[in-house]
């Protein structure tokens, strides 16, 4: 994924820095715009593709856990926000939402209940099964300029900042 014109951007951004205050060193504040960048570029793919199929890029991250993660009888909407990284009250949004679509379903927690669990319905499983090579070839475009020791490098250089 070439991005001439961040390159183009960052080169003109530290020279005037460079000019304006040679006293201060732009890299933090370099390596942060193109990081931004970055993520707003494949935000913004990842949102086309998820498009093309009455998706967004969070619901697909919904149906992806349950596929992924899930045993039959579902997960909690707690254990669902865990290993999607978001908090319950965003879970139960995305839920309510394919719910409604029939992607989800709700179930009563066997031996607790006030819990709810969240599975995915037949629709739902076909849908996730259906696109899961089709998003993977997508991810496969945009990082496509990186091998694959660059891409295991930057997701460690990424985890260190978090």
């Amino acid at each position: 994924m070439k991005d001439t014109p961040t390159a183009e951007l960052l080169t003109r951004i530290e020279r005037d820095w460079h000019a304006a205050r040679p006293d201060l060193d732009p890299q933090p504040m370099l390596t942060v715009i193109a990081v931004q960048r970055t993520s707003g570029l494949l935000q913004t793919e990842l949102e086309a593709f998820f498009a093309q199929h009455s998706l967004t890029p969070s619901a697909f991250d919904v149906l992806a856990t349950l596929r992924r993660s899930a045993p039959p009888e579902g997960l909690t909407l707690g254990e669902l926000a865990a290993l999607m990284a978001i908090t319950p009250p965003a879970v139960t949004k995305r839920v309510d939402v394919l719910t409604e679509r029939e992607l989800v379903e709700r179930l009563p927690h066997p031996s607790d209940r006030r819990a709810i669990r969240a599975r995915l319905t037949a629709t739902g499983f076909e849908l996730v099964d259906g696109l899961l090579t089709a998003h993977l070839e997508n991810e496969e475009r945009l990082l496509a300029d990186l091998s694959g020791d660059e891409r295991r490098t930057l997701r460690t250089l990424l985890g260190r900042i978090r």
